[in-house]
This record gives structure tokens, sequence and C-alpha cells, in this order.
């Protein structure tokens, strides 16, 4: 049962909560062991945080997953898990998740508290409205990256919540895409709000998040505030990286039928891997 435990707490998604580390780096804050340690511990209770969320999320669908070919064979939908054990596993991680988000600072707590309740509401009703499931998803990762500036107390770039904002709604328009198209007559059945949706609808969104992505995140390259702040004016030169990474996303979910996962094709599609790992390197070695 342990194993399926681990399964219900998706750790294979904790990977998006790196976003938790972006103020870290783009504050100038690297070579500062305190803020480092504490903006990692931040992270890892984000990850925490996301499990209760996740447990949450199958506990409420968990009716609906036994009818669904895919996910029935989830641990709480194949009977592997109990939905007694998985409340009291939910609620010891969300105890021990708060807790230590109090240990780093009030206001890490508070933005803790927001981004549970905010998940929560999320499950219960947002992802069933159309447009507003994918925004909300959105604003769970500028909360992601707001929380990451409290940890270690800097101020929270308006550049980095704006541009967190727009790659979040290319990735989850992309994704809806990729649902719709590979699912086809089953969409409704993977995810219900699929039906509010259409191939061309989506194409129209993503047309409009994708050169707001990239014009945004120039401008924040060669805004004066942020080289002053950072003090570099190089910083333009990651945005041939970030350019390649949404064309190559693009492509990936137009003609190989991929992107049902952002994080699976980060870790999966080399070209997309080894852009973002370039980035990183890049945008250190700039800033430092």
């Amino acid at each position: 049962m342990f194993k399926s435990l681990i399964i219900l707490a998706r750790p294979s998604q904790w990977l998006k909560n790196g976003i938790v580390l972006a103020a870290l780096i783009f504050a100038g804050a690297v070579m500062q062991l305190d803020k480092v340690i504490t903006a990692i511990w931040a992270m890892a209770i984000f990850c925490l945080l996301s499990s209760v969320i996740y447990y949450f999320n199958d506990l409420i669908d968990c009716e609906i997953d036994k009818r669904h070919p895919i996910k029935k064979k989830r641990p709480l939908a194949s009977g592997a898990v109990s939905k007694k054990t998985a409340i009291l596993v939910m609620l010891l991680l969300l105890v021990i998740a708060l807790y230590l988000s109090w240990l780093v600072n009030f206001n890490f707590f508070l933005i803790s508290v927001v981004f549970v309740v905010f998940n929560f509401l999320y499950t219960i009703w947002l992802k069933q409205i159309v447009i507003i499931d994918v925004m909300s998803i959105a604003i769970s990762f500028i909360i992601r990256a707001y929380a990451g500036a409290l940890a270690i107390d800097v101020p929270a770039s308006k550049w980095l919540l704006i541009n967190t904002l727009l790659l979040a709604l290319f990735l989850g328009f992309g994704k809806r895409r990729y649902e719709l198209i590979f699912l086809e007559q089953d969409a409704s059945m993977h995810r219900k709000i699929l039906d509010k949706y259409s191939p061309y609808l989506l194409d129209q969104l993503i047309g409009v998040v994708t050169p707001a992505v990239v014009v945004i995140y120039m401008l924040y390259t060669f805004s004066p505030e942020v080289s002053n702040k950072l003090g570099t004016q190089n910083l333009f030169l990651t945005i041939p990286f970030v350019i390649y990474g949404i064309f190559r996303y693009l492509y990936l979910i137009h003609k190989e039928e991929q992107g049902g996962s952002p994080t699976e094709v980060l870790i999966n599609d080399k070209p997309i891997l080894i852009t973002v790992i370039l980035w990183i390197i890049t945008v250190i070695i700039i800033l430092y």
C-alpha cells in the first residue's frame, strides 16, 4: 500500500515547483547560502502541498475515475488505497507542510494556505469553467513564484509574475489541445471541460498567448529597470532559448501528438530539456 500512497502523491509532478526557485535566481541571491537553503526548503514544502492537492483531487473524482478506462487504475479508484487512509495521509501531509511553512516565515505560511485553498476551489469548482480552468492553473504557478520571493524575503518581480502567467497559459492551452485531439470522442471522459473546447478555439487562444510570451520576455530582458536591478544588460542573450523552446513545444503538440503533460515533455524530449538546461546555465553565467 505504501507504493500506492506514493503514486497518489504524484512525485513526478513535483518538478512544477521548481518555479519557487525563480525568485532566488532573479533576485541575484544564488551566492547567499542562507537564502539558497531557505528557497530549497520552500520548494520542498510546496512539493508536499502539491501532493495534498493531488490526494484531494483523487478523493473528489474517485467515483468518476472508476468509470474511466485509464483513471480506474489509480490507487483510490482501483481500491488499492481506501478513502479513509487517503484522507488521513492527506491531512498529515497538510499539517506537516503548513507547520514547516510557518517555520520559514509568516508571509510564506499565508501564501501556502492561499495555495491550498485556491487549488481546493479549482478541484471542486473552477476546473469546470471553460478558460477559467486554464487561467486557474496559471494563477497557481504565479502563487508558487510569489511564494518563492516571500520565502527569501525579496520583492516579487512583476516581470517574473507576468512571464510565469503567460508561459503557464501557453502550456495549459497546449495541453488542452493535445487532450482534445489525441483522445477524440473519449475526451470528455478524460476531462469533462473538454466538451467546452474545440481545436479551432484552442488554436486561437494559443495564437494569442504565444507571441505574448515571446514579446513580454524580450521586453523583460531589455528593461532598464531589470538591467539596473540585476547589474547586467546581457540577459537578452537568453532570448533564442526561449523562442526555440516555445516553437519546439508547438511542434510537439501539432506534429508529434505530444504535450499531454508539460512535465513529461520536459523530462523526455531531449531538445527541450537541453534548451532549458542551456537557458539556466546562460542566465547564471550572465548574472553571476
